[in-house]
């Protein structure tokens, strides 16, 4: 077990977890998720079925404050070349993946700069280049509805799905296809999450964001 001298955020756990591993393949799991008992094998045998492929998730079971719930559809998990439903919501599960060693090289770690949407931010920049490919299996157990979750405790994550977008406009080669949906979805988030800060007096924060909208 890796102990860190203190809490750094959860992108600096999984980049020092990633970085002192030794395996072919990677997987995370997140405090508040359960695998299955079957879910490392299953999902290592889809993988090796699948020797082009360099990341993959599975199917969930979603609990939320002890009850076991159904997600909605615009939730369901979708697979191979999947940028556009990555860019609304993160659809891609941390404790669902499985990686092979080479992804890290190909896509780069988790931006430790990103205090949550971490995720999203990886996501998108793997779907823009490659499939993200789903084991139809519920092989994974996430529970909910909890005070400490990060959702819970930092507030307007749009901030930070925004920034994720705006990095991946500048530092990726995008299709035209993938420019023009990357910039819509930047505004639409862009509009609620500026309307949030006039109503909270945060003006400087709403003339920086206006202004870089305003030379895409």
């Amino acid at each position: 077990m890796l102990r860190l001298p203190r809490n750094h955020g959860v992108s600096y756990a999984r980049n020092r977890g990633f970085e002192l591993s030794r395996g072919a393949f990677i997987a995370f799991l997140d405090s508040d998720d359960l695998w299955l008992p079957e879910k490392s094998n299953r999902q290592l045998a889809f993988m090796r079925s699948r020797p082009d492929l360099l990341i993959s998730q599975t199917d969930e079971i979603w609990i939320r404050n002890g009850k076991r719930v159904n997600p909605c559809q615009h939730h369901l998990k979708p697979s191979g070349s999947i940028f556009a439903e990555c860019l609304p919501l993160c659809v891609v599960s941390p404790s669902a993946v499985m990686m092979r060693r080479r992804f890290f090289a190909a896509v780069g770690l988790f931006d430790e700069t990103l205090p949550a949407c971490e995720d999203y931010d990886l996501w998108l920049r793997t779907a823009c280049r490659y499939p993200i490919e789903l084991l139809p299996e519920k092989l994974l157990t996430k529970f909910g509805g909890h005070s400490d979750q990060l959702s819970h405790t930092i507030p307007a994550l749009d901030r930070y799905r925004i920034k994720a977008l705006i990095k991946l406009l500048h530092r990726h080669q995008l299709t035209s296809l993938q420019k023009e949906q990357t910039l819509t979805t930047l505004q639409k988030k862009s509009k609620i999450y500026l309307k949030g800060c006039r109503k909270r007096g945060r003006l400087q924060e709403v003339e920086k964001l206006e202004k870089f909208l305003a030379e895409l």
